[in-house]
């Protein structure tokens, strides 16, 4: 029954190495084409950006098309962007070949959750998605700090490689392991579309959309928080990297059961940690200790965020799963638009070490959200 979820977990690892391992070496990047971190943040930003604006129009058009050779184009894509980021191309070309996987990024999140929970029943549903999303906590955990780990022995290249060999496995995988699985019922695009009328579905994607920005308007730049902030060098961030997933994964397996129980208070005690963690950061100063049990708990609460967001969005539009899905994760990615942007701005204006109050502005927006859609579901239908 969890077969189908952990090859959604493998894809996840590829995607989330591909689109966050760039957070490491943003600082590198910026030294080799001679430009500020906040235009290195672009290849974050961008790609986050080109999910928002075609992520849902992308998962609607391919809703009927079998969900085996999806996943396998998607993760192709992710693939070649790897491979031509390696040799350390143009900074218009690199930008570009980031740019290109973000279409189908949204499609193969939306289409390995559904898979997912096709081999399942309602009860476990919740617990079934928070496996898929592990593959983020996963990804953080190993690919993402390794990529860090490589690039800083070597050089900033090396770290594509690392992806591009991680698609190639996920590839594999989805290959060999999954059947084919063609459309039976497709559903009509007006039927799916209702959901953007709904006022409840509006207000969940709203706080979707700043929970995410809270998070990485200083998460976008934690390599360059923690050594010009904390003043750690760039061994000591692949290790913070490292500590960062290993509390995820055990976050992610605890929201998928909390999730279970109630979606509301689960995401209001995660969404807690964009107000308490800006603060501990702060009050850490020059401590290191004290900055990696803050980071430990930075990870615990981060980590969840975007199954978190995808569910507490999902649970306002049962109806449409596979379209709510695909506006979570492209209203997520633009939340990490903003956050980025914003974030770089408050770099270059004051200094990276104000970031953290970018993600309490953010996070309190995120809970006024969770406050109106509280107030809407007790009104008379």
């Amino acid at each position: 029954m969890k077969k189908y979820a952990y090859i959604g977990t493998l894809g996840f690892l590829a995607i989330i190495t591909t689109e966050f391992g760039i957070i490491g070496i943003l600082p590198q990047i910026g030294e080799h084409y001679q430009i500020g971190i906040d235009k290195a943040g672009h290849l974050l930003g961008a790609f986050a950006l080109a999910i928002a604006l075609t992520g849902p129009f992308m998962t609607l058009f391919l809703s009927g098309f079998d969900r085996k050779k999806v996943m396998m184009i998607a993760i192709f894509i992710f693939l070649l962007t790897g491979i031509v980021s390696s040799f350390s191309p143009p900074f218009w070309l690199l930008m570009l070949v980031r740019i290109l996987p973000a279409f189908l990024q949204p499609v193969y999140i939306a289409t390995a959750l559904s898979v997912a929970v096709s081999q399942g029943n309602k009860r476990n549903e919740n617990e079934l998605m928070s496996i898929v999303f592990s593959g983020v906590a996963i990804a953080m955990v190993t690919t993402v700090p390794f990529a860090t780990y490589i690039a800083n022995i070597f050089s900033w290249e090396y770290s594509f490689i690392v992806q591009a060999i991680i698609s190639i496995v996920a590839l594999l995988a989805i290959h060999f392991v999954l059947p084919a699985m063609p459309v039976r019922a497709k559903k009509s695009y007006g039927s799916q579309l209702k959901i953007l009328r709904k006022p409840m579905f509006i207000v969940s994607t709203l706080m979707n959309f700043f929970m995410i920005a809270a998070w990485f308007s200083t998460y976008s730049y934690f390599a360059d928080y923690l050594n010009k902030a904390k003043d750690m060098d760039g061994t000591m961030v692949s290790y913070m990297l490292f500590v960062f997933g290993i509390i995820g994964v055990f976050a992610n397996w605890t929201a998928g059961k909390l999730l279970n129980k109630n979606i509301t208070h689960t995401t209001v005690f995660f969404l807690s940690g964009t107000i308490i963690v800006p603060i501990l950061l702060h009050f850490s100063g020059g401590n290191t200790m004290a900055t990696i049990l803050v980071i430990v708990l930075w990870g615990f609460l981060y980590s969840p965020s975007f199954l978190n967001a995808s569910t507490y969005m999902i649970s306002s539009a049962p109806e449409a799963m596979e379209f709510a899905n695909s506006l979570a994760t492209s209203f997520g990615n633009l939340g990490v638009t903003l956050g980025t942007t914003v974030g770089g701005l408050i770099i270059v204006s004051k200094g990276v070490q104000f970031t953290p109050w970018i993600t309490v502005l953010f996070g309190m927006l995120a809970f006024f959200m969770i406050g109106l859609r509280s107030r809407l579901e007790k009104k008379p239908a």
